[in-house]
């Protein structure tokens, strides 16, 4: 009888790991618990945040709006979750490293720790993405119709991508979003689409994006061609054997990846939902929410302090001009089209001291600011320090070292009072990252595992994707920049294939490579259409 031969398609058809035991009734009743205890601590911390910040109950409108736009803000890093999270299962499932079952349990509980973690850079970077004028009346049904059309549109595309098993990017989504909400934004007040969004921040955000693939496929492939050459034994290159674990060292490295991944995962993404529930708690509920009433009472006098000096280095600059109109809007339209003219100075100046009169009128304590001022004074700080921040990046503008130092400070400071996150908000975004990676993760770990390279993934393959993932995504994080884990883990994998001439599944490839470069477009049409829909019932 004449043997057959199989082929490497065959041979990964063969290899399929068994997931249908992955959903036990005592994870769904976790998970139900889990769902609940958020609720009621999320409900405490908000009661107990505004009873301390002395808010009189408000009409039951705000309490209602608040509710749907946490809902859905949830709802996002949840899909993130079971969308993004699961590549990091894909390979210690698909290398039998850790049962299913045990793999998305850990996989989300460091996902949990991630979130927990982080400091808010990549957070506020998202958010400055989003048009000047919208993040200032963020409490305003302009607002609120922005907040839910780019968080509807960026669940419908995660949605459907995850459906059809595609591993496509939520950063990716997201990004494109924001961008079709600001081009909406500016084209529905009768300007150029264009000046509707921070295009040198979209552009930074846009290279992460796309160059987190190549160099995922780039370094993944070096690190099995450097792995080849270094370490000779056989079974770390060869098929992991059906219902056996690998050795316990190549164990090891690959469940200390899978931990990095999803740590990494949960500190970078986790915190695009976090900027934008900040936006939803300062648009509803601004006397606990607009400034941080928690920052220390020696940070505020330093601020109060700061204030003056920086007023004064900043006179020197521009001592004699008189401003034709106000300062808000002088700073607002910098900030919005990017022209510097000469009266940017003066304003920045003005500005500065009325934010030092605000403090000290309210004895250099941000928790005794009375309701009404709290959003004025927010208002303030944010045109304050957003115009610093491109005015150091203006080569059109330069500082004497004093100055410099004085400004940088003042930035600082105005942003630990604007721009901070309370633990409560950060233990639901990880609750809902963590829970979606338990959740929903099965199809793109099926993808991930099966349909990228036309045989069985090996533990060299899995090890070297997965340490490019860890060591890109904390790099990201550290610097204040979203990338996709998607694209870094998926573009890895399929690297270690190249390298590994292991040949690629071309349909899924191209498929992955359509979802990717179609994301921003589809992304952007679909937020800008509902924000233009959702504007006309604000």
């Amino acid at each position: 009888m004449k043997s057959k031969t199989l082929t490497p398609q065959s041979t990964a058809a063969k290899t399929k790991v068994d997931m249908s035991h992955a959903h036990e009734p005592k994870l769904v009743f976790a998970i139900i618990g889990l769902v609940i205890a958020a609720l009621f601590f999320t409900v405490g911390s908000l009661i107990n945040e505004l009873h301390n910040a002395g808010s009189e109950a408000p009409p039951w409108w705000p309490y209602i709006l608040l509710g749907m736009a946490l809902f859905v803000a949830l709802g996002f890093e949840f899909v993130n979750g079971f969308h993004d999270t699961a590549n990091a299962v894909a390979t210690v499932i698909y290398t039998h490293s850790l049962p299913p079952l045990v793999a998305v349990i850990w996989s989300g509980f460091f996902n949990f720790l991630g979130v927990l973690v982080s400091n808010g850079t990549v957070a506020f970077a998202i958010i400055s993405l989003l048009p000047v004028e919208l993040i200032l009346q963020v409490g305003s049904g302009s607002g609120f119709a922005m907040v839910f059309a780019l968080l509807i549109a960026a669940i419908a595309w995660n949605l459907g991508t995850w459906w059809f098993g595609l591993p496509a990017s939520s950063s990716h989504t997201m990004i494109g979003s924001i961008v079709g909400v600001g081009i909406a934004n500016a084209l529905m007040h009768g300007r150029d689409g264009t000046s509707g969004v921070d295009w040198e921040q979209v552009t930074k955000v846009a290279y992460a994006l796309l160059l987190s693939p190549v160099i995922g496929f780039m370094l993944a492939a070096g690190m099995l061609l450097l792995l080849k050459a270094m370490v000779k034994n056989r079974a770390l290159y060869s098929e992991p054997r059906k219902d056996h674990a690998p050795p316990w060292w190549i164990r090891g490295i690959l469940i200390l990846t899978c931990t990095g991944v999803s740590f990494a995962h949960g500190s970078n993404d986790g915190q695009k939902g976090m900027g934008l529930i900040m936006l939803i708690l300062v648009g509803t509920v601004p006397l606990a929410y607009a400034l941080n009433r928690a920052m220390p009472v020696d940070q505020v006098t330093e601020l109060a302090a700061i204030t003056k000096v920086t007023q004064q280095s900043l006179e020197k600059m521009s001592p004699s001009m008189t401003l034709a109109k106000d300062p808000h809007a002088i700073l607002e339209d910098y900030l919005r089209t990017n022209t510097f003219t000469p009266e940017i100075i003066p304003a920045l100046t003005a500005m500065t001291g009325v934010i030092g009169d605000q403090i000290r009128a309210y004895d250099n304590s941000l928790a005794k600011i009375s309701l009404g001022n709290e959003v004025n004074m927010r208002k303030d700080m944010y045109l304050s320090a957003e115009t610093i921040n491109k005015l150091e990046k203006n080569a059109h503008v330069s500082f004497d070292p004093e100055t410099k130092s004085n400004i940088e400070a003042f930035k600082k400071l105005l942003n630990n009072a604007t721009k901070f996150i309370p633990l409560w908000v950060k233990i639901i975004v990880a609750i809902a990252l963590g829970l979606g990676t338990m959740v929903g993760w099965k199809r793109i770990v099926v993808t991930v595992g099966e349909k990228i390279g036309k045989t069985h993934l090996t533990y060299a393959q899995g090890a070297a994707a997965e340490i490019v993932a860890m060591a890109t995504i904390g790099l990201a994080d550290d610097f204040g920049v979203p990338v996709s884990t998607t694209h870094v883990l998926s573009s890895g994998i399929a690297g270690t294939m190249a390298a590994n001439h292991s040949g690629l599944q071309l349909d899924t490839i191209r498929n992955i490579v359509m979802a990717w470069v179609f994301t921003l477009p589809a992304a952007m049409v679909l937020s800008g259409a509902l924000y233009w829909v959702f504007s006309h019932f604000a």
